[in-house]
């Protein structure tokens, strides 16, 4: 790469982001590696961090339709993009709980562009409580408007610059569920990052999230055999995860490169229980 490229930073808001791990996280990326796999996408942090200054070919993806869908117009139309979110930005702020029900009620109807569809996410995850992407067992999103004054809808620079990084880099976006992307594409050297549903640190605490059906016991025990079968492939393979015994008894085999972090997480109604708390970084390789 001639040049670096700018920083920036997740255009939504997601459940675990990796945005304050980034230097911790960093510091445990593999020294050199031609291709990196993120097929559990959400905002993309590690991606953009690591593509400010290498060059890579990446596989990105995720099994929520629509987020991929704001990842292939923000990389094939970004300004398209920008004008339709100006109105909705415009409309909004005419009348907010108005035209954030509107929006939400019409979230989910077939016959919009895919540059709509785009924004429309774009803005609902920017007004909508604590910014989560939730959907019922029908599919419908359904989370209530966000108690926010003066919300910043949109980065018309940081979009530009998403835009720019996935044009730059061969990037290809995949909606598709992680097991068949790593199955078919991951090979010897590559890098692969897993950042999962966390296993639930109470027997209350499971956010089902952004399929519906959340990600089980089950799940989790199918990630760990993934993860054994990239390692025995020869991939390096980073994974987070929250830091419950059992997620420890799933990669005992890695004890020596498991890393205690200290995180703060957001989508706690209550700001009184935004609390660190920890979180685990296993690997499969020592730096």
């Amino acid at each position: 790469m001639d040049q670096r490229l700018p920083q920036t930073f997740p255009f939504v808001k997601w459940a675990g982001g990796k945005t304050q791990l980034l230097d911790r996280i960093d510091k445990l990326v593999p020294k050199a590696f031609d291709r990196y796999f993120e097929p559990f996408l959400g905002g993309g942090a590690l991606f953009y961090h690591l593509a400010m200054n290498r060059q890579f070919i990446a596989y990105l993806s995720d099994i929520n339709q629509e987020l991929i869908n704001v990842y292939e117009v923000v990389k094939s139309n970004v300004e398209g993009l920008i004008d339709v979110l100006r109105v909705f930005k415009e409309e909004y702020y005419k009348a907010p709980e108005i035209f954030y029900r509107e929006l939400r009620d019409e979230f989910d109807t077939e016959n919009r562009s895919r540059v709509e569809k785009a924004a429309k996410l774009i803005t609902l995850n920017k007004t909508c409580y604590n910014g989560l992407y939730r959907v019922n067992s029908h599919g419908k999103f359904n989370v209530p408007m966000g108690r926010y004054k003066n919300p910043i809808i949109y980065d018309s620079k940081n979009l530009r610059n998403a835009s720019l990084i996935l044009g730059s880099l061969e990037s290809h976006l995949y909606w598709e569920d992680y097991q068949k992307i790593l199955a078919d594409k991951a090979q010897e050297g590559d890098f692969v990052y897993l950042d999962p549903p966390y296993n639930p640190m109470t027997s209350t605490a499971n956010f089902t999230g952004y399929t519906g059906t959340g990600f089980t016991k089950k799940d989790q025990e199918c990630l760990a055999k993934i993860f054994k079968e990239l390692d025995t492939r020869g991939c390096k393979i980073l994974l987070s995860n929250s830091d419950t015994e059992y997620v420890k008894e799933l990669y005992a085999d890695y004890a020596k490169n498991i890393l205690q972090v200290t995180v703060r997480r957001n989508i706690n109604s209550r700001a009184s229980k935004r609390l660190g708390h920890m979180e685990l970084l296993i690997r499969n390789y020592s730096n």
